[in-house]
C-alpha cells in the first residue's frame, strides 16, 4: 500500500492535483493535501478519479467548436475576433488557443486516467477493476477524438499519416531529468491504441450502468461503434470487416435493456432533460448549474447559439441548409407552436420573430439571394398583403416602395405557404412567415438544442458523447457498406419515423435503393446528431465535401475530404514545449502535403 500511495503522490503532484497542507485553506474540489494521503487511499481512488471526470468538463467546450463550427448546421452573424472563427472560416492556424485548450485538456485526461492505471493495474480487487476501466474508456476516447481532430481520414493511408503522440502517463521522478517524449504515431496506431483501451475498459467494467454521466460497458461499446465506424472507409470503398465491427457494437447497444427510443414528444423535451433521466443517454459530460456562476453562462456551449434568461451570446445561427432539410417533407410553421412542428428536430430551433409597436406581427416573405458582391446569399424580408399577391421593398418612412409580384410555389402545398417572385431579375422561391429579428442581416434562428438542461431557463448543458440514436445510424451506415440495404432501411426508418409525423417520413424499397441509401442515411445523421460536434467529421471521413451556400460571412468554397484544411495543426505551443532531442511534427500546410494512399 506504501508504493500505490507514493505513486499517487507523484501522479498528483505532477498533474497539479496535490497541496501541502500551508498552501491553502480551502482545498478545490477534488484536490486533497499531502497529509491527507496516507489516511484516505480509498477516498483518494474515486478523488483522483472525479478528477478525471472533472477534466472533461474544460475539454468539452473546444470539443464542441472545432466538430460543430466546421461544418455546415450553423453560420455567425458576422467576422469574429475569437479564434474559434478560424474554425468557421478554415483559416488554419497553428496559433489559435481554443485548438491548444482542445489538445492540453485531453492529454491532461490521459494523464489522468493514465496515472490511476499505472497506480492500481495489478490490484485484485474487483471494484477497483471497474473503475480503472472508466479510466481506459476516458483514455481510449481521448485519443480517438485528438486523432478524428489531428490526423487525416482513415481512409486515406492510415499507416503513412501521422495521428498524435501515444503518451500514457506522467513521467517518473528518475525520467523528468531526462525528459524524451515520442513524436506523433501513425493514424493506424493511434486508433488501435484508442481500440484497444476500449476494449480493455469493456472487459473491466462489472459494475452495472449507473447513469449516463459515468463511464460503463456500455459507453465503450457505443464508443467502439463510432470509432470502428470510422474505420470502415467510404460507401464507393468500403472495409467491409470494419463496417461489421461497427455493427456489432451498435448490436450490443441497441439490443441492451437499459436503453429505449423515446417517444416524439419526449425527444422534443430532450434538450430540456437531465442526461441520467434521458433513456437514450450513454456518455454525457455531466455539467453543473453551480459550474456557471453569473454570467459564465454566456461562455457555455448555447451562449454562441441563444440568449436564455439573459445570458448568451445570441451570435450563431441554425443554417440555411439545416432549416431546409427539417423542412424537406413538410414546412415547419414554428408560428403555430409545436402543432406547427413537423421534424421534432425543428424543435430545438426558435426563430426570434419581432412585433411592430402595437405588438402585433408583420408578415413577410422571406427568401434568399445571392449577395450584390456576388461571393455569398444574403437574407431578402419583404412585407406580404393580406391577398398573398405581391410584397414591397420599404422606404426610410417604412412605406411601400417597389412592389413585387408573387404566386403561389407549385412543388408544395398551399397550406405551406411557399412563394415565388421575379426579384431584381431573377426568380426565387421562399415562404410567408412572421418578421424575424437580424443581427447584421441575418435573421436569428437561435439554436436551443444546448440549453435550458433541466428545464432551467439558461444555458446548461451537458455536452452528449453517445447516445441510441446514434447507434441505429452508425448501423444504418455499417449496413450500407455491407450491402444490406433493407437493415438499413429499418434502422433509418426507426429514427426518421420516431421524428417527422406525415406520410414521407418512412422510406420504402423504391425510394431507399442502392443509387442513393448513403446520401440518406448522411442526411439522417446530419439532422439527428445536429449540434453534437459530430457533423464536420461526418463529411470527411466518408470521403464527401462540405458545401455551405447559404447566407453568412464564412468562405463559400468546398472543401474537399482531401483539401489539407480537414485536419487541425498541432498548436504551435505543443511543437515549442517539446525537450530538446524530441520532434513533434507539425500537418501538411498545403494539399501538396496530404498522403492520400
Amino acid at each position: 500500500m506504501k508504493k500505490i500511495t507514493s505513486t499517487i503522490l507523484l501522479s498528483l503532484s505532477i498533474t497539479g492535483g496535490v497541496f501541502t497542507s500551508c498552501d491553502i485553506d480551502r482545498f478545490p474540489n477534488n484536490y486533497m493535501a499531502t497529509d491527507q494521503v496516507a489516511d484516505n487511499q480509498e477516498v483518494l481512488f474515486d478523488n483522483m478519479l472525479n478528477g478525471m471526470y472533472a477534466q472533461l468538463k474544460t475539454w468539452s467546450d473546444p470539443m464542441h467548436r472545432l466538430g460543430e463550427y466546421a461544418g455546415d448546421n450553423m453560420m455567425i452573424r458576422g467576422a469574429s475576433t475569437d479564434a474559434f472563427y478560424e474554425f468557421i472560416t478554415y483559416s488554419r492556424t497553428p496559433d489559435n488557443y481554443r485548438l491548444q485548450n482542445f489538445w492540453d485538456y485531453g492529454y491532461k485526461a490521459i494523464a489522468q486516467a493514465s496515472n490511476i492505471i499505472n497506480m492500481a493495474k495489478d490490484t485484485d480487487d474487483p471494484e477497483i477493476k471497474s473503475k480503472l476501466g472508466e479510466c481506459y474508456y476516458v483514455r481510449g476516447m481521448m485519443y480517438f477524438y485528438l486523432c478524428r481532430a489531428f490526423g487525416r481520414p482513415y481512409y486515406q493511408a492510415p499507416d503513412k499519416n501521422l495521428g498524435v503522440p501515444i503518451v500514457n502517463g506522467t513521467p517518473s521522478e528518475e525520467e523528468i531529468s531526462n525528459l524524451s517524449l515520442p513524436d506523433r504515431s501513425t493514424v493506424k496506431d493511434t486508433y488501435q491504441q484508442a481500440i484497444n483501451d476500449l476494449r480493455t475498459a469493456e472487459s473491466l467494467i462489472t459494475t452495472s450502468f449507473k447513469s449516463a454521466d459515468y463511464a460503463s460497458k456500455e459507453a465503450a461499446q457505443a464508443m467502439l461503434s463510432r470509432v470502428y465506424l470510422y474505420m470502415s472507409g467510404t460507401y464507393e470503398n468500403p472495409n467491409t470487416e470494419y463496417a461489421d465491427s461497427a455493427r456489432y457494437y451498435a448490436d450490443l447497444i441497441i439490443n441492451s435493456p437499459q436503453f429505449r427510443l423515446v417517444s416524439r414528444e419526449d425527444y422534443m423535451k430532450s434538450a430540456r432533460t437531465a442526461p441520467e433521466n434521458y433513456p437514450e443517454a450513454i456518455f454525457v459530460i455531466k455539467r453543473l448549474a453551480t459550474d456557471f456562476p453569473g454570467f459564465d453562462y454566456y461562455y457555455g456551449i448555447g451562449g454562441m447559439y441563444s440568449n436564455i434568461g439573459g445570458m448568451g451570446w445570441g451570435e450563431m445561427y441554425a443554417s440555411a441548409k439545416y432549416i431546409e432539410l427539417l423542412d424537406e417533407t413538410k414546412r415547419n410553421d414554428w408560428r403555430k407552436g409545436d402543432e406547427g412542428i413537423v421534424d421534432a428536430r425543428a424543435k430545438f430551433i426558435e426563430p426570434q420573430y419581432i412585433t411592430d409597436d402595437n405588438g402585433k406581427y408583420t408578415e413577410v416573405l422571406r427568401f434568399i439571394t445571392p449577395n450584390t458582391a456576388g461571393t455569398g446569399y444574403t437574407y431578402v424580408q419583404l412585407p406580404v398583403n393580406e391577398g398573398r399577391t405581391e410584397c414591397w421593398t420599404v422606404d426610410e418612412n417604412n412605406k411601400p416602395k417597389d412592389r413585387y409580384p408573387i404566386s403561389l410555389y407549385s412543388g408544395r402545398t398551399p397550406e405551406e405557404e411557399y412563394y415565388t417572385i421575379n426579384y431584381n431579375g431573377a426568380t426565387y422561391t421562399g415562404v410567408i412567415d412572421y418578421k424575424m429579428a437580424l443581427n447584421n442581416g441575418y435573421p436569428m434562428f437561435y439554436i436551443t438544442k444546448c440549453s435550458r438542461e433541466d428545464n432551467l431557463e439558461s444555458q446548461l448543458h451537458s455536452p452528449i458523447i453517445s447516445r441510441l440514436d446514434e447507434m441505429y445510424l452508425n448501423r444504418a451506415e455499417a449496413y450500407v457498406k455491407l450491402g444490406q440495404l433493407e437493415n438499413a432501411r429499418i434502422d433509418v426508418n426507426e429514427i426518421r419515423t420516431r421524428a417527422i409525423k406525415n406520410d414521407k417520413a418512412a422510406y420504402d424499397a423504391s425510394t431507399f435503393s442502392a443509387n442513393n441509401a448513403a446520401q440518406l442515411v448522411d442526411k439522417e445523421r446530419q439532422l439527428e446528431l445536429a449540434y453534437q460536434a459530430e457533423r464536420s467529421y461526418d463529411v470527411f471521413r466518408n470521403g464527401g465535401t462540405l458545401e455551405r451556400k447559404y447566407p453568412g460571412p464564412h468562405p463559400i468554397d468546398n472543401v474537399p475530404a482531401t483539401d489539407y484544411r480537414v485536419t487541425y495543426y498541432i498548436p504551435q505551443t505543443a511543437i515549442n514545449s517539446y525537450p530538446s532531442g524530441s520532434t513533434l511534427t507539425q500537418n501538411p500546410t498545403s494539399d501538396e502535403g496530404v498522403i492520400l494512399q
